[in-house]
């Protein structure tokens, strides 16, 4: 009887052991994102990285997209010990920075020797102060959408991933035939997709009350708008006509824009709302001192919070997710991710629907991402500024070299307060 309870009790010693040995392992790392139960991504990384790390369960704090910056600053503010933090937007981690709530990430990136090359040079933009406090794991940046039908149509190479500006303009204006109601080219009414590509060259900046190199570009557009190569600014605010629309409807031949762009096009083409059918991607152009591939974008990234009682495992996700395995679980749904290199084109080049010819899968290989806007406690208004006199300029209200005075002006002003 005796050896019988003994017998007992070790097993209940074993099953406490082995128990407390279980809830050791699993772990929870939680995630503060918006609109995560409707953003594909997010369920792939947190399958593909629970799948990979057994014991670990990721939780995701939903908060709305429109609110997320007010609301997060509010959850640091009181405390909140969520692990990670997803940013939306560089004005707002600079806050959250400047508060205290940010881990330096220094420590652990030396430590595992962390390749940042991938980054192209974005993981620059989450630095501040020599900490990096952040890192970059979506990127969509500038590429150039062309339509292969009409191009094929005028006997006109495809643009290639290695075009200036000034070949640029030419095609627009061979592909273009009035006639036919055939435009070379399409700007969509935002600042961004007209001069943005001032910033491609990592010295400019949208921010730093200098903007004589946006002439460049302007000239170009008003050019292409005077020869009929193009839509006028004024006829397509006026109309309300969305980018997609007008690329979808078959009779533009380029157009600049966003790489989320790819994914409207593949589903809009499937389900038979599009005109265009055969489409490619070619790197934006670039001016002649500016490298092949360079263009600019925009990031999502992760922070860890310094509240956080779980550092370590979030660094583990963290350098997983930005780096090319988790790469390539967010290119697999559709969406750019911020790592560049040949095995995360792989993947988005394999998506049904999108172009199989080389120099499409090249284009997905940029060699420098410039920010759009850097943040600054002033971006926000300079923002403002900028698309004030870009309005008055494509409208044709005031001269090139008079909207560019004034941003000059307006800007100083506001930087000299």
């Amino acid at each position: 009887m005796k050896k019988a309870i003994a017998m007992i009790l070790a097993a209940v010693m074993l099953f406490a052991l082995t128990s407390f040995a279980l809830a050791e392992e699993n772990k929870v790392l939680t995630i503060v994102a918006w609109d995560a139960n409707t953003t594909g991504y997010l369920t792939a990384q947190k399958e593909a990285y629970e799948a990979s790390h057994p014991g670990v369960t990721i939780e995701y704090i939903d908060v709305s997209s429109q609110d997320y910056d007010t609301k997060v600053a509010a959850m640091l503010a009181g405390g909140d010990t969520s692990d990670i933090y997803m940013v939306k937007d560089i004005p707002a981690l600079l806050n959250w920075y400047e508060a205290g709530y940010c881990l330096n990430l220094n420590d652990y990136m030396k430590k595992a020797n962390y390749d940042v090359s991938g980054f192209v040079g974005m993981e620059s933009n989450y630095a501040m102060n020599g900490e990096q406090i952040a890192l970059p794991f979506r990127s969509d940046f500038e590429i150039l959408f062309y339509n292969k039908d009409l191009f094929d149509a005028a006997g006109e190479p495809y643009p290639t991933n290695d075009m200036s500006w000034e070949e640029y303009k030419a095609k627009a204006l061979k592909l273009a035939d009035p006639t036919k109601d055939i435009y070379g080219t399409h700007y969509h009414t935002w600042l961004s997709t007209a001069v943005n590509y001032t910033v491609a060259d990592g010295v400019n900046t949208l921010v730093d009350g200098e903007y004589s190199d946006l002439a460049y570009f302007y000239q170009i557009i008003q050019d292409l708008e005077d020869a009929g190569a193009c839509m006028a600014f004024s006829e397509i605010s006026a109309a309300g006509l969305h980018y997609s629309g007008a690329f979808g409807n078959g009779n533009i031949a380029m157009m600049p824009m966003g790489y989320w762009y790819v994914a409207t096009l593949i589903s809009n083409i499937k389900d038979g709302s599009y005109k265009v059918q055969n489409w490619g991607l070619a790197s934006m152009p670039t001016k002649e001192d500016v490298k092949a591939g360079s263009t600019f974008g925009n990031l999502t990234g992760v922070m860890i919070n310094k509240a956080s009682a779980n550092q370590d495992l979030a660094w583990d996700y963290v350098a997983w997710l930005c780096g090319e395995e988790g790469a390539k679980v967010t290119a697999s749904v559709g969406n750019r991710p911020a790592w560049v290199s040949e095995g995360v084109a792989d993947v988005m080049s394999a998506i049904d629907g999108f172009p199989t010819d080389e120099g499409s899968k090249a284009a997905l290989l940029p060699t420098y991402v410039a920010i759009e806007i850097p943040g600054t406690a002033l971006s926000s208004q300079i923002s403002s500024i900028l698309g004030e006199e870009h309005t008055a300029i494509m409208t044709r209200e005031i001269t090139i070299e008079e909207g560019i005075a004034n941003m000059n002006e307006r800007v100083q002003e506001l930087l000299e307060k």
